[in-house]
């Protein structure tokens, strides 16, 4: 069995990593496919806004629900999944609502959905993105009966925005400097116009930077009304820290053959290694396939002009190809012991089924690029 393989039958949680552009939602969106078609009821979950995904799984749209792909859109390529396959679009904000809903006390939750600081909580906070999308994940493994989630990560350039989130969370839960500036407000209750007479203070200026805005106001009260809650928010955020380190949890590190992305997905891998998360598998997406003998003999029997343009054609491709070799085998050299996997660049984009099930046949090995 190929690496991807074992992870399907064998993880729980698969989380696909990478930077924007590389193709993490086709990864993704394909790795739930097969799973379900294998028969582990499976959930893909995405947080790409284009409708990209939900057409290739024959949705007219994907929300922050749960939807159902229906067993019938495969039909026509002669597959039947033996468990189901669901799909979803994490809206930040609705996730983040959720929380608060299942975390705070009834007669507090309106006041934190009003508040200015919570409403910028997904921007203002570093890391909020990467946090509340893997505190999804932990609650649709704790609750669900899916055998495999799959996540497609926020696109983001740093690994540690993503590894470091539940850490970030927990930091500003217990951030020093913020208790010692609202201290005052927290014994009693309420915001009180002295905490105010620090605005000249370095504490109040890095919290301003910190925030990205001058609402210490709304940051005090947001504070004041969370402190009841912190323990919850502890327990899920050393949950989601749990679910990074959980044996079952397997990472697919998601790339071009791109050098600019080459040299991302290396330092992505080393952080992953220090940081103990199992790496399943490096997905190399979109190679150049070297041109094969047949191309070339095809390419002889046309009329002389004809011949050259194609002829040149695929020179470039066989050049592209080269380069994609050269850096993949750097790849090999800089994460050694970690299974590498080639999808090559289709003639058109994955937007639909049949184009997520070819990328499937070179995730699971069924074809290889030569």
């Amino acid at each position: 069995m190929t690496a991807l393989q074992t992870a399907l039958a064998d993880k729980r949680v698969l989380i696909c990593v990478g930077s924007g552009g590389v193709g993490k939602t086709t990864v993704a969106a394909t790795l739930a496919l097969r799973a379900a078609v294998d028969g582990r009821p499976s959930i893909v979950c995405t947080i790409d806004p284009a409708k990209r995904l939900a057409n290739s799984l024959g949705l007219s749209g994907l929300g922050n629900t749960e939807a159902e792909v229906p067993a019938s859109v495969l039909e026509p390529l002669g597959v039947h999944p033996k468990a189901a396959l669901h799909a979803m679009m994490l809206d930040m904000k609705a996730t983040w609502d959720d929380l608060i809903t299942r975390v705070a006390p009834p007669d507090q939750r309106e006041r934190i959905f009003a508040n200015r600081f919570y409403q910028s909580l997904s921007t203002a906070l570093a890391g909020s993105q990467e946090y509340i999308a893997m505190e999804k994940v932990w609650d649709l493994r704790r609750r669900s009966d899916y055998q495999l989630v799959v996540l497609d990560t926020p696109p983001t350039a740093h690994a540690l925005d993503f590894l470091d989130a539940p850490n970030r969370v927990l930091d500003f839960l217990d951030n020093e400097a913020a208790k010692w500036l609202l201290t005052p407000a927290l014994r009693a209750g309420k915001v009180g116009l002295s905490l105010f007479n620090l605005g000249g203070s370095y504490v109040t200026r890095a919290l301003s930077r910190f925030t990205g805005t001058e609402m210490l106001q709304e940051l005090s009260s947001f504070m004041v009304t969370l402190s009841s809650m912190n323990e919850g928010f502890r327990e899920r955020a050393r949950g989601v820290r749990e679910l990074l380190e959980d044996p079952t949890t397997g990472f697919v590190l998601v790339t071009s053959p791109n050098p600019e992305r080459l040299d991302e997905a290396i330092h992505f891998h080393n952080l992953l290694k220090q940081n103990r998360m199992a790496m399943t598998a490096i997905v190399v997406n979109r190679v150049h396939p070297v041109p094969t003998p047949e191309l070339w003999q095809d390419a002889a029997t046309l009329t002389p002009t004809r011949r050259a343009k194609v002829e040149e054609t695929l020179r470039e491709q066989q050049v592209l190809a080269q380069q994609d070799l050269e850096g993949m085998a750097q790849l090999r050299a800089a994460c050694p012991g970690t299974p590498l996997i080639q999808v090559p660049r289709f003639g058109l984009d994955v937007h639909d089924l049949t184009a997520l099930w070819n990328t499937g046949r070179y995730l699971m090995g069924d074809d290889a690029l030569a």
